[in-house]
């Protein structure tokens, strides 16, 4: 894996909530976090620099507890209702600056419609609506680091 790849990542997470990253490329991967002493890459070892630790959102799991910011959310919520983030990345709301959003705050999507952009490591992969519905509400700001599993949209029935 390119250095200069590694020191991107390096560099987003510094900017970002995120606590963890991991990439895999063929046989290589890299694993970034901000709360172990290193970052493990095959067959290497990096030392990566301690950053403070930023409440974000949370990924329940097996072993894992959600955050308040998570919970809040899933609470308000039905779960079918939420379009969480596929991937980590930098979340846009067009496709370029100046262009008008993909959605608006009270639009009508149906399945596929695309709803925003999240580049990962200088590639822009579209999110699609899984359902149709009216976006009830848009939970991040364009240009905002966003975290795997992170709620994005409120997409309520029309």
């Amino acid at each position: 894996m390119d250095i200069r790849k590694v020191k991107k990542l390096i560099e987003m997470l510094e900017e970002s909530r995120i606590d963890e990253i991991e990439i895999h490329e063929g046989e290589e991967s890299v694993r970034l976090s901000r709360n172990s002493a290193s970052i493990t890459q095959t067959p290497a070892v990096i030392q990566a620099p301690e950053t403070q630790s930023v409440k974000g959102y949370g990924e329940t799991g097996a072993g894992m507890e959600a955050t308040p910011a998570a919970e809040s959310t899933e609470t308000a919520e039905p779960e079918e209702n939420i379009v969480r983030a596929p991937m980590v990345g930098i979340f846009y709301e067009a496709q370029a600056p100046g262009k008008p959003s993909f959605v608006e705050l009270g639009q009508v999507v149906k399945e596929g419609d695309v709803l925003c952009i999240i580049e990962a490591m200088k590639i822009m992969n579209q999110v699609e609506a899984e359902r149709g519905g009216v976006i009830s509400k848009i939970m991040v700001e364009t240009g905002e680091p966003v975290e795997y599993g992170q709620p994005l949209f409120v997409i309520r029935e029309a």
